[in-house]
């Protein structure tokens, strides 16, 4: 009998050797690689869309219409672009204990009572497990199919019996082929379980909604090709300590990648949030030094966020601390040697903290003005005028660039009550002036960091 041949994997991101590395090549993960049987059918012959093999003039193919699937989650359908297409895959991916089984037993349900044919595939729980959640959720008597299995043969032959039209898989890692002899969550049983579902997605029109863990670094785990096989990658992020929850779309075949849906979470699940800005404001300090407000983007949407700082001087001698919670390290250490060299703050001798509240992470540099007034609000002791708001990015010379989409962002700051805003001057040179703005909310125009900082009281 002919041996069976073997390569070497990495389980962090897919890298392929002949031989066994102590450090990864591809990720430089230490100890990663790991030994796989290479399975007789290859990963082409086993993703082959329906229709494969014909070949079709354009104007020939017949066109279809776009129908969406709403899961009665508007949030989750505001991600997906307006609700899930018919024989697409979803892969949603997140912290273990963030949300992710829950959000997705909450869409089957509601899929389910809206009468389209549901059958959610549990790998982790048993069906009283299941049960129980949905009698948490509060809709146990709706008609969802369930079934507790992970060998993916058996899961075909049940789903060709039913010919569902939405499938929730949770989780592709606890999903296996027993013919290809390697364990539940391997590099080689991921990438062909994923392969083959997508086959039967595309080949039967089901919508496949798929779990995946992710690593500690936070990328999923198992070989980048998976997000390639997908139609949409969602990531669910938050803090495990905050109720809040954000789902953003990483990839999306059939929509935007700009929107992003907010939850939080109770004991009845993820509920829906409709204002998030008047969330996240609602306990803020009035007149305290070092709350300022930043209106920020979260996708297309504008959300307010209130970023707390913290400079006190350093007790414990040596270097002093730098801590930044909801923000990028290396961009707040950035902004404090701007405080220091152009504004003339004396912080080398100071801890400084930055926390942007409810645990939300800002990624776009429309924070930095926010940020370094935060500081120099809570240096000098002096607050920023409570219906203020602060928006801008702030270069290495100390000038303060424009940002985008401005007038969202004003709006926004508008219906949540401020009268005021620091806004970049080049935001206003090119023609725009706000006019239907300016009734409700005062723009102060600031090209240089010391011009904002003269507006702290």
């Amino acid at each position: 009998m002919a041996r069976k041949k073997t390569i070497f994997m990495c389980r962090e991101c897919g890298y392929e050797t002949r031989k066994w590395m102590g450090r990864c090549p591809g990720c430089q993960a230490w100890n990663s690689v790991v030994e796989e049987l290479v399975p007789d059918q290859s990963l082409e012959s086993a993703f082959r869309p329906a229709g494969a093999g014909e070949i079709k003039r354009l104007g020939d193919i017949d066109s279809l219409k776009e129908e969406r699937l709403c899961t009665g989650i508007n949030e989750l359908d505001r991600v997906l672009g307006g609700g899930a297409v018919p024989g697409s895959a979803v892969l949603v991916g997140g912290d273990p204990g963030i949300g992710k089984s829950t959000l997705l037993l909450q869409a089957a349900l509601g899929l389910a009572g809206q009468g389209y044919s549901v059958v959610y595939v549990a790998g982790e729980e048993s069906l009283q497990q299941i049960k129980m959640r949905s009698e948490r959720i509060g809709q146990a008597q709706v008609p969802l199919l369930v079934l507790s299995e992970t060998d993916y043969n058996r899961i075909a032959d049940r789903l060709l019996d039913v010919l569902p039209q939405v499938v929730i898989v949770d989780s592709i890692q606890t999903v296996m082929k027993s013919e290809l002899g390697s364990v539940p969550g391997s590099v080689v049983q991921v990438r062909e379980v994923t392969a083959s579902l997508v086959q039967l997605a595309k080949s039967g029109s089901i919508t496949f909604f798929i779990v995946g863990h992710v690593t500690k670094e936070g990328n999923l785990a198992g070989p980048r090709l998976l997000e390639h096989m997908v139609d949409s990658v969602l990531y669910l992020e938050g803090e495990r300590y905050h109720s809040f929850r954000i789902l953003r779309g990483i990839k999306n075949r059939f929509g935007s990648t700009n929107d992003t849906g907010i939850f939080t979470m109770d004991g009845r699940g993820l509920i829906e949030v409709h204002n998030p800005s008047a969330l996240f404001l609602e306990q803020r300090p009035r007149d305290a030094a070092g709350s300022v407000v930043v209106p920020t983007m979260e996708g297309s949407r504008p959300l307010m966020v209130e970023i707390q700082g913290l400079v006190t001087p350093s007790c414990f001698g040596g270097n002093p601390r730098r801590n930044s919670t909801g923000l990028d390290f290396n961009r707040v250490a950035l902004l404090v040697a701007v405080l220091e060299k152009r504004a003339g703050f004396q912080l080398q001798s100071c801890d400084v903290f930055i926390n942007v509240v409810g645990g939300v992470k800002i990624m776009e540099p429309a924070a930095d003005l926010g940020v370094a007034m935060a500081l120099a609000s809570s240096s000098r002791d002096r607050p920023v005028p409570y219906r203020t708001m602060v928006v801008g990015e702030v270069g290495l010379t100390g000038e303060v660039r424009p940002v985008g989409r401005l007038e969202e962002r004003l709006r926004e700051g508008v219906k949540m009550g401020f009268n005021r805003c620091l806004v970049p001057r080049g935001n206003l040179a090119g023609g725009f002036t706000y006019e239907t703005i300016r009734k409700d909310l005062d723009l102060a125009e600031v090209s240089t960091l010391a011009q904002a900082l003269d507006f702290i009281e």
